[in-house]
């Protein structure tokens, strides 16, 4: 089996390719995409170079790990069958690429046991569901404190305000220094940072990816108070210790998300409670999948780019 797939070569070099498929296993089942995003956090740094040492990473890479599409051929015992609308996390899958995420591609091998199924209603935003289990999973746990400031009204910020306002918490605030991205707030306020007077936050979620904010935003934390680092950040963390000691600070790290946190949010968005609309932005046919990988990494304008296999010649 062949698939078209975007292939990183290197930084910067990216085209749309015809690669080997590896053959399916017991336990694998093949998916039709329909749909697939780019993130603009750890796929950017593979764009640019700026990805630090990762296991498993190298080029030639299929990035990707925002897939939504069609079963089209399951084993018995997998639990699927055809037509079944799924997502899927990106897949290991290609002879001659690395799979480190896997998922840009028309048609994916991957075990069953990775995807979940979804309603076929969502559409594009299928594509969507590891932001939103990847902002679960920052928030959910014993001894986690809903946020009470954001950081960053991307994507991700915006479905960390959406779950919070979606389990009944206290809406949070959301600074945003671009004003284009202050709008959208669906139940909570997004402001400059300059606006905002308050310095005793006990939980500041840091959406953003900037290190070099960390010391501005132990200045607004309450004494105790827990600054959770939900981004990635390539560079070396550094905050000047007095403030953090007085304030008794403490900094957790938000991993990558698990298959319960998948299920939680899919739980959500199917009873109605956890909205993923208004947070595409950009869609385009796959065939142009070189321009829009720029679009997506440098026009701020730009929320949330999706690539459309289904229209791609």
């Amino acid at each position: 089996m062949q698939t078209r797939a975007v292939l990183l070569n290197g930084p910067g070099d990216l085209s749309l390719e015809q690669l080997d498929l590896k053959a399916p296993g017991a336990g694998d089942i093949v998916v039709e995409i329909a749909h697939s995003g780019i993130s603009t956090g750890t796929e950017k740094l593979f764009w640019s170079g700026a990805m630090p040492p990762f296991p498993g990473m190298g080029y030639p890479l299929v990035p990707g790990y925002e897939a939504a599409g069609e079963v089209v051929e399951a084993a018995s015992g997998t639990g699927f069958r055809p037509g079944d609308r799924v997502f899927v996390p990106g897949a290991d899958c290609f002879d001659g690429a690395y799979g480190l995420f896997g998922g840009a591609a028309g048609v994916l091998v991957t075990e069953a046991a990775r995807v979940t199924r979804i309603d076929a209603a969502l559409g594009a935003e299928g594509a969507l569901l590891a932001l939103a289990a990847t902002a679960r999973h920052a928030m959910a746990g014993l001894e986690k404190r809903m946020p009470e400031l954001i950081v960053g009204h991307g994507v991700l910020g915006r479905l960390l305000a959406r779950l919070s306002v979606a389990a009944g918490a206290p809406a949070p605030t959301v600074w945003e220094r671009a004003p284009d991205r202050r709008q959208g707030g669906e139940g909570y306020d997004v402001i400059a940072p300059e606006e905002d007077p308050r310095r005793d936050y006990g939980a500041i979620y840091d959406a953003s990816g900037n290190a070099a904010i960390l010391d501005d935003l132990i200045g607004r934390l309450a004494k105790g108070g827990e600054i959770v680092l939900a981004g990635f950040y390539p560079d070396g963390l550094r905050f000047a210790f007095p403030p953090a000691f007085m304030r008794e600070a403490r900094l957790r790290v938000a991993a990558e998300w698990q298959r319960e946190d998948l299920a939680a949010v899919r739980a959500l968005v199917d009873s109605g409670a956890l909205s993923l609309a208004g947070l595409i932005s950009h869609a385009v046919p796959a065939e142009r999948a070189a321009g829009a990988y720029r679009t997506a990494f440098e026009d701020p304008a730009c929320l949330k780019m999706i690539l459309n296999w289904k229209e791609a010649a």
